[in-house]
């Protein structure tokens, strides 16, 4: 047995116990809301001052900021909310986490624990919080004890950043928070248990690679850690395509890459010539296989850390249950000099790029010039952060490139309104770099009150909004499905002007499409944030009615 001093080197709360345990997991910002049942956590946090704590303006918010924070960094986010009515906001955002695969760690507080469980309509109590938090987390834990704080702490953490990561919950009641506990003299987190590449399965791989003439990668969001390997395999001639999730794995100006236009006539036409198909750390969504209709090519081998996904949306020729950066280095390593490629496969990947692009730019009317300005300005250090809006389907998921993996955040979800506190997760995660926020005016008002919240924190970050007085893809959507019945659509949208002069940030706004570039400049050269707003009622619609997910189209439609 230890003496005191060599096993403990002070008391304190278990609220001290968590502010001291997150930064020893080299955290240094957090996002929530503070409330009495997470006081000890955050004054813990404000008491050491290694932590910024991001007061967001809602629980949705806050989980949000965190997700964006965790994917910027490729690191762990944290949320503090509290119990209840609090832990229930919480719920959408943490769906997104969990959708996007996002290491998040979701701390909550809970009601004295004497109260728990009895049914006592206990103020501030949700019925089953943690099955709650169970159903749309990773994993959802309890700490019942001071005693067991730390060793559940370090597990959380550990599942969160486990592959495949996602969000994690822990709730705390009020008084576990306030109670004393020993501390110790190492507050380390647990090390991620690594799994070890299966050479054997890999070497097969590397055979079939050996014969194939064109051999491609499809590259999800968990190969974003990938980068250095994928774009070694894309320099010996190997085709690339990613996932929205997993844009920029390899650069989207790389030769051999057709970017995220990963579901159009053009691709699926390319994908019935190619030989070997590798799937690295993607599920094939719905929305970017036309519903699992794509035609992918016959030899397809998917590679994953979660054993799920073998066979879970299109049948496979084998499964590699392994890490993508470890799978992609062996393959680089191996792979130098011995292939032997068709020397028209770079033709056909330029090709479809081409054609992918121009059927999309044909679509998008006056907003193609728009694309074109935004890009010029555009730099590869900026966060292409994006929420679920019109012009973020028609455009911003694809055509707008951006360079770095961990620089493009995205709504994968599907809810409209966590764009603007993903912005801000991001811009607080970028350290000083400069983030574009593409917005629509509709999902803007779920989440308007987090403008107080960039304001506030002085976030370098430049929202743009692009207004066309409503829900533009509902309405689309009721003119194609509903005999254009527009109803519930065309929702009031207040004066953004009057919102963001009101907190003090900078306001512009956009009539014509030649105006776009000279203003964005000018909101681009302010150091804080600034609200860039698109009149697209003033400029008009796009060529082509986007009318929700993509579906399968023929060429000559395209």
């Amino acid at each position: 047995m230890n003496s005191k001093n060599d096993e403990f080197e002070e008391d304190g709360t278990v609220g001290e116990l968590i502010a001291k345990f997150l930064v020893a997991c080299e955290l240094d910002a957090a996002f929530g809301v503070i409330s009495i049942h997470n006081m000890p956590i955050l004054d813990a946090f404000a008491k050491y001052g290694k932590i910024n704590f991001v007061p967001s303006r809602g629980e949705a918010g806050g989980v949000n900021m965190a997700d964006a924070y965790a994917r910027v960094r490729g690191n762990l986010g944290v949320a503090v909310t509290s119990t209840g009515t609090a832990a229930g906001n919480a719920a959408g955002a943490l769906v997104e986490a969990f959708t996007a695969g996002t290491p998040l760690l979701h701390i909550t507080g809970q009601i004295e624990s004497e109260h728990i469980d009895r049914d006592r309509a206990y103020i501030h109590e949700a019925p089953f919080q943690l099955e709650m938090l169970q159903s749309v987390s990773k994993f959802a834990y309890r700490i019942w004890s001071p005693e067991s704080a730390l060793g559940i702490l370090r597990e959380a953490v550990q599942c969160a950043l486990t592959p495949p990561r996602g969000p994690v919950s822990i709730e705390i009641p009020i008084d576990v928070q306030k109670a004393q506990v020993k501390f110790p003299v190492n507050f380390s987190p647990l090390p991620i248990v690594e799994t070890p590449l299966p050479t054997d399965q890999v070497d097969q791989l590397i055979a079939q690679f050996k014969t194939a003439k064109r051999p491609m990668l499809w590259l999800g969001g968990g190969s974003r850690h990938a980068a250095k390997a994928a774009e070694r395999l894309a320099n010996m001639g190997v085709g690339i395509v990613t996932s929205t999730n997993g844009r920029a794995v390899v650069s989207e100006d790389h030769p051999m890459s057709i970017g995220a236009f990963n579901a159009t006539p053009f691709s699926e036409k390319l994908y019935q010539s190619v030989d070997l198909m590798v799937v690295v750390g993607s599920r094939l969504r719905s929305n970017e296989t036309w519903n699992y209709d794509l035609a992918l090519p016959k030899n397809l081998i998917v590679a994953d850390l979660d054993s799920k996904a073998d066979g879970k949306t299109y049948k496979n020729n084998g499964f590699i249950y392994a890490d993508s950066n470890k799978l992609l280095t062996y393959l680089a390593d191996n792979l130098e000099g011995q292939l032997n490629l068709d020397p028209d496969l770079p033709v056909s990947i330029r090709e479809t790029r081409e054609q992918s692009e121009a059927a999309l730019r044909k679509g998008l009317g006056p907003y193609n010039d728009l694309v074109n300005q935004l890009q010029d300005l555009y730099t590869n250090d900026m966060p292409w952060v994006r929420d679920v809006t019109l012009s973020n389907s028609m455009w911003g998921n694809r055509l707008l490139k951006i360079a770095e993996p961990l620089n493009g955040v995205h709504a994968l979800g599907g809810g409209i309104g966590q764009g603007l506190p993903m912005g801000i997760g991001a811009a607080v995660a970028a350290g000083g770099k400069k983030v574009i926020t593409l917005t629509g005016d509709g999902g803007l008002n779920l989440c308007i009150g987090e403008i107080a919240t960039a304001a506030q924190e002085k976030v370098n970050m430049t929202l743009l909004i692009m207004n066309d007085s409503g829900y533009g893809v509902i309405r689309n959507i009721q003119d194609a499905d509903y005999g254009s019945r527009q109803h519930y659509s065309s929702i009031q949208i207040p004066d953004y002007r009057l919102i963001s002069e009101s907190v003090g940030i900078p306001f512009f706004r956009v009539s014509k499409i030649s105006d776009f570039s000279d203003i964005m400049k000018q909101a681009l050269s302010i150091d804080g944030p600034a609200v860039v707003e698109v009149d697209m009622v003033t400029i008009g619609p796009f060529n082509t009615s986007f009318a929700g997910p993509p579906k399968r189209i023929k060429e000559d439609e395209a």
